[in-house]
């Protein structure tokens, strides 16, 4: 009966540990589709913002709320996109050049972009990476390019 036992915890164990990864894999997969959505609406209102402009250039007629009203949404879009990429960067191990924004590896020294040193402050001003500086959520399944940046 003991070996039952052991077999029947060794099996829950396992179940347990695929159903995070599992929900870590929908959580990713969501995350990159509403990254995608975001980019798209962008683009829609990039494109829209363009034909606004061009007809107030070409009749002489005064858009400028409508300018405002759609400047305003896709500075409200940018901000969601960013709050998402930040997330899935969390979600990946990533961290923020803090002098480009661009993600890197968390074992970076160096940004990979700009070639700024990667730091981060502490409260009496020492600079360090710290366990919670990093969001430990490894996925083997994603690669750089679904972080949507």
């Amino acid at each position: 009966m003991g070996i039952f036992e052991d077999v029947l915890l060794n099996a829950r164990a396992a179940v347990d540990t695929v159903g995070k990864k599992a929900g870590k894999v929908i959580d990713m997969s969501k995350l990159t589709l509403s990254a995608a959505d975001i980019k798209s609406e962008l683009s829609k209102k990039y494109e829209m913002l363009g034909r606004v402009s061009f007809e107030a250039q070409t009749t002489g007629k005064d858009y400028s709320k409508s300018i405002a009203d759609i400047v305003a949404k896709i500075i409200n879009l940018k901000a969601e996109l960013d709050s998402v990429n930040e997330m899935i960067a969390n979600n990946k191990s990533r961290i923020k050049c803090s002098a480009c924004g661009a993600y890197n590896s968390k074992d970076s020294v160096f940004c990979n972009k700009c070639g700024e040193k990667i730091v981060f402050s502490t409260d009496d001003g020492e600079e360090k990476v710290t366990d919670e500086d990093i969001v430990d959520f490894t996925e083997d399944n994603f690669d750089d390019d679904d972080m949507g940046v």
